[in-house]
């Protein structure tokens, strides 16, 4: 990004890479301060005409306006308001709403600011660390001084709000190992290092799926737009993969956002290498497209997430990395599992994995809540393997394994118990918090553990729409695979389907889309899982049904509880 200051809608980047600022005055004075002032006016004009006319006092053309309000700032700074007359404070309590105003809409933005460095070692990164936390003190600094100047007075109670940046990042270039047809990403920038100011609230457009993901008949590469200053790249390792994450600058708090669900890999995980898939997301090629292609030549998956209002959707990042995730776990004979997995460890001193699979809106993660809120007596503490999307595998001593892909969960709040969200709030990124679907990116355990290979003790489907109660161990393994693959749910409106839906093996995200490939990963893993006679059954959890079953997801946690007993005694 070569400009300074980039406003696209409700986001503005700052490029501190060309220059910083270290004073009020510098502030003042700065690109980054011009343009805020050009989209604040214009921000007036829609919202508050009356502060608008109040700055043009019935004349003065935009030019003007800018001048006479950065000199009027210029004066607050230097000097004590009773000793000269200053432009707009003939009506002071109008000036200082006009001040107050200018703050509230400057902190309503999502702001994230970016510093390109070609050696980012320590020195390099705590400098940029302490110049993110210098702007904010400056910015939140500057306000004060201003309103305190208007006012005649300084407050007494004061508010810490994030008055610089939410989230900052330091840009690097790699030397990766790409291949020649790739050669448009090759110095497209690195995240080396970000940092987000949590908890942090980001809105989309959108707020639910409505495109599936499909098979391109060509190479995204060729669709490819933008210069590379327009793009960055968040190296990303899901489960034991490495997938290069483009962003366009549009599209900032999806990247930003991806901190909290995949691993940031490091400079040496990507120096020489090549990914196991790349992704160009926001793509300004006047599509909607949400596809990918494998490149055979160079054994390499590609996706394409085109920039499109309807694709202005967190869940779009997140299911485009897993779906490239998944097309690869399949190549290489490993299931992937959409679902959720937890270690639960008992409090005498036993363990169960417990592993649940179902798509959106099934009832995995809220199964899991219920559990640990009506077994606290029995449960010491729980490990989340993973909490949307997994994968098992046999392992090389021919016993089967399940492994995570993320490190966070993207969860929706509606179905949450109260308080559920907010354990980490501090911690949290929120998506379009008050609205239906709203999602919230929470913590949810640590790289190491989510690709360690774990035991499975049950292997559990999370039916929501049967009206049913507790659980059902099927007695064969062709009844479960089965209702596995029907893939059966009430949707709760969360994506394009509505009312009771199939999906091939509950995962719209790859095995849906290379269904005979992975037929026979099923075949293997449900041979292994019978054999091994690890129990496999459904839990009702009857978010479906009306009033959702009058507290059945309970009733079914209640169920595996009952289980879990039994198989310790």
């Amino acid at each position: 990004m070569n400009n300074h200051c980039y406003f696209h809608e409700n986001e503005v980047i700052l490029n501190f890479t060309y220059s910083t600022v270290n004073s009020s005055a510098q502030l003042l004075d700065s690109p980054f301060f011009n343009t805020f002032l050009e989209k604040y006016l214009d921000y007036l004009e829609t919202h508050r005409k009356d502060l608008r006319d109040f700055l043009y006092q019935g004349d003065s053309n935009r030019e003007q306006v800018v001048t006479k309000i950065k000199g009027t700032l210029r004066l607050l700074l230097l000097i004590h308001t009773e000793t000269v007359d200053i432009p707009y404070l003939e009506l002071p309590e109008i000036m200082e709403e006009v001040i107050s105003e200018g703050y509230r809409y400057w902190t309503s933005l999502e702001r994230f600011s970016i510093l390109y460095q070609q050696n980012a070692d320590s020195f390099t990164t705590n400098a940029f660390m302490n110049l993110d936390h210098e702007i904010n003190e400056l910015a939140r600094n500057f306000y004060r001084s201003v309103e305190a100047k208007i006012t005649g007075r300084r407050d007494n109670v004061y508010k810490q709000l994030d008055a610089g940046s939410n989230a900052s990042l330091l840009l690097q270039t790699y030397q990766w190992n790409c291949p020649k047809e790739y050669a448009q990403l090759q110095n497209i920038a690195f995240v080396h290092t970000i940092m987000v100011r949590t908890p942090l609230i980001i809105h989309t457009k959108s707020n639910k799926r409505s495109n599936v993901f499909q098979e391109h008949d060509h190479n995204p590469m060729e669709d490819f737009e933008g210069h590379i200053e327009d793009w960055v790249c968040y190296p990303a390792l899901i489960g034991k993969l490495l997938i290069y994450a483009y962003f366009h600058k549009d599209y900032m708090a999806s990247c930003v956002g991806t901190t909290g669900l995949f691993q940031l890999a490091r400079r040496e995980d990507c120096e020489g290498r090549k990914p196991d898939a790349i992704l160009l997301f926001g793509n300004h090629d006047g599509t909607k497209d949400t596809v990918f292609y494998y490149d055979e030549q160079n054994d390499l998956f590609i996706g394409k997430t085109s920039s499109a209002e309807e694709i202005d959707y967190f869940g779009y990042t997140k299911k485009s990395l897993l779906t490239l995730h998944n097309l690869v776990a399949i190549k290489r004979g490993w299931l992937p599992i959409h679902g959720a997995m937890v270690n639960l460890y008992l409090k005498d001193g036993s363990k169960r994995g417990l592993l649940f699979m179902g798509d959106s809106g099934a009832g995995k993660s809220e199964t899991l809540e219920a559990l640990n809120t009506i077994a606290s007596d029995i449960i010491d503490h729980q490990e989340t393997v993973f909490d949307d999307m997994g994968s098992v595998h046999i392992d090389q001593y021919g016993h089967i394994k399940a492994e995570g892909t993320e490190i966070g969960a993207f969860v929706r709040l509606d179905d949450l118990e109260k308080g559920t969200a907010y354990k980490d709030l501090h911690r949290s990124i929120f998506f379009n918090p008050e609205k239906k679907n709203a999602r919230v990116v929470v913590p949810a355990g640590n790289y190491k553990t989510i690709t360690k290979g774990h035991d499975i003790d049950c292997f559990i489907y999370a039916n929501n729409y049967t009206d049913k109660r507790g659980i059902h161990l099927f007695k064969t393994e062709q009844e479960a695979k089965q209702t596995f693959i029907d893939g059966k749910r009430f949707a709760l409106g969360t994506t394009q389907e509505s009312g009771l839906s199939t999906t091939f093996f509950a995962n719209p995200f790859g095995p849906m889309q290379k269904q005979k490939a992975c037929t026979k990963l099923i075949n293997t893993i449900f041979d292994k899982l019978f054999e091994e006679k690890i129990p496999v059954g459904e839990v009702y959890t009857c978010l479906g049904l009306p009033n959702k079953g009058n507290h059945g997801i309970e009733e079914g946690a209640k169920a595996i509880l009952d289980f879990i007993i039994q198989k310790n005694k």
